[in-house]
């Protein structure tokens, strides 16, 4: 366990998610009562979060303490934040390459097109074909919405599928040229999946009316709100799908 007030490093592996759920919750008490504190902790979560949608599939890479995030922080700590960013995207992309450069280009790319198409690749990428690992999978307390959370604070709640049987099971973090994107998967007893993709509108703020496509066997319902767009996909023509379609409120 660790000890009050917690130390530098404390808060450093509490942004990485490297405590215990005792310690967890120990740090959250602290920080609710320290607001100075809590700015610096949710600053570095910031960092955190475009340095792990930047490394993308690149994290099932052998460990490098190079790229471990604290010691970039430790680092670059005198850096702005946006430098940090910067930095940490150019890393990956001159010494990781392969398949994880790959796969943030193709989200980038795909993003530009029609509506929330970078939200199906992540489907086909992830759901479908398993090509990249979730970055976080639901516990037995099911707290996907608390992971969430971490990244997008201001994003709208998971929608609710309990009823019909689908709950959340796995997140993933991924990269956009809009910015840090992620995308939580349902799953029901029958293995059938649908995804809730959040990502914010980008520097031209292009929020979404709401909408629907279909493309490649997918379909997606899709909107704005809060300052993010979001969508939820599955294969078109399925109970799921219809379920999406008479789910009006979110």
């Amino acid at each position: 366990m660790i000890s009050m007030p917690p130390s530098e490093r404390d808060l450093h592996a509490y942004v990485d998610h490297q405590l215990s759920e005792q310690d967890r919750r120990l740090v959250e008490t602290f920080l609710a009562s320290n607001p100075q504190v809590a700015m610096q902790v949710r600053a570095w979560q910031q960092d955190a979060q475009q340095l792990r949608a930047a490394l993308s599939g690149a994290l099932q890479q052998p460990a490098n303490p190079e790229l471990d995030p604290l010691m970039i922080r430790q680092r670059l700590k005198r850096r702005s934040r946006r430098h940090l960013a910067s930095a940490a995207m150019l890393l990956i992309a001159v010494s990781i390459g392969g398949f994880g450069g790959w796969q943030a280009r193709e989200m980038t790319f795909v993003s530009t097109q029609l509506p929330m198409t970078d939200a199906l690749q992540a489907y086909r990428l992830i759901a479908q074909q398993g090509f990249l690992p979730a970055d976080y999978k639901a516990s037995d307390d099911g707290d996907m919405q608390g992971w969430l959370d971490r990244y997008f604070i201001q994003a709208y709640r998971l929608p609710d599928f309990a009823g019909a049987g689908f709950k959340p099971v796995s997140g993933r973090l991924l990269s956009t040229e809009q910015g840090p994107a992620a995308m939580v998967v349902y799953e029901n007893q029958g293995g059938q999946k649908i995804s809730f993709y959040v990502r914010p509108p980008g520097p031209k703020n292009n929020l979404l009316p709401r909408g629907s496509r279909s493309d490649g066997g997918l379909q997606a319902e899709y909107w704005s709100g809060g300052g993010y767009n979001y969508a939820m996909v599955s294969p078109t023509d399925t109970p799921a799908a219809q379920l999406l379609r008479q789910k009006v409120q979110f």
